[in-house]
């Protein structure tokens, strides 16, 4: 894979993972039962996701599917409530995404390239904003399934026409969040592996701060 190439996968997964904007495909629900039971596992979830206040963690994410440009990716992340976020990719190629909770950045440093988008406050865009925004709002936002009860594995369906994904998937161990399962609405899958979790740490401002250093391309969107 040129180096190309590997940076255009490392963009489309990265954003996948992060941020999406395109419509999203049908995800139908039956039975009277069903809703029920998303409203027991969302129940279930919240109080998992109010006990990440902040979290840093290292990463590895992986995009499989037809017609996807198969990918590994690792880096580190941090966030904090409400609605900061840093994504940064160190290999095999470096790109940083940012958001303070009213501004995100996409930073290329290759391409000396940074976009800046306002950060949309809803919990139900963004894997991202699920660790970072409001835990209360999740049954508003998804429609929650806990396939196994024995198991704190959830997945989460947006109800937002705005979103890019059909279904998110997130593990728990011990209270931490370990794992991240996106399918996108092209059936394409991203795979994302936590390690080296902290919990409720005090992360500096700083790391959800960003200026484009001098010689750097502005694109607002």
């Amino acid at each position: 894979m040129t180096k190309n190439m590997m940076k255009a996968v490392l963009g489309s997964t990265l954003m996948g993972a992060v941020l999406f904007s395109a419509p999203i495909l049908t995800v139908t629900q039956t039975a009277n039962a069903a809703a029920t039971d998303n409203l027991n596992a969302a129940e279930k979830l919240s109080p998992l996701l109010s006990g990440v206040k902040s979290m840093t963690a290292n990463f590895t994410q992986t995009t499989q599917g037809a017609g996807a440009r198969n990918g590994n990716f690792s880096g580190t992340m941090s966030v904090q409530r409400p609605n900061q976020f840093r994504w940064q990719t160190a290999s095999p190629a470096e790109q940083l995404i940012v958001a303070n909770g009213d501004t995100l950045w996409v930073y290329d440093k290759d391409l000396k390239q940074a976009t800046k988008q306002n950060v949309d406050r809803q919990v139900g865009n963004t894997p991202a904003l699920l660790l970072s925004g409001d835990p209360k709002r999740i049954a508003e936002n998804f429609k929650v399934t806990q396939p196994n009860t024995s198991r704190n594995y959830f997945e989460l369906y947006p109800k937002s026409s705005n979103a890019n994904f059909q279904k998110l998937g997130i593990s728990f161990n011990s209270g931490k969040p370990v794992r991240m399962v996106l399918i996108d609405s092209l059936g394409q899958t991203t795979s994302i592996r936590f390690s080296n979790v902290r919990l409720n740490g005090n992360i500096s401002a700083s790391k959800f701060s960003f200026t484009p250093p001098e010689g750097v391309d502005v694109i607002n969107q």
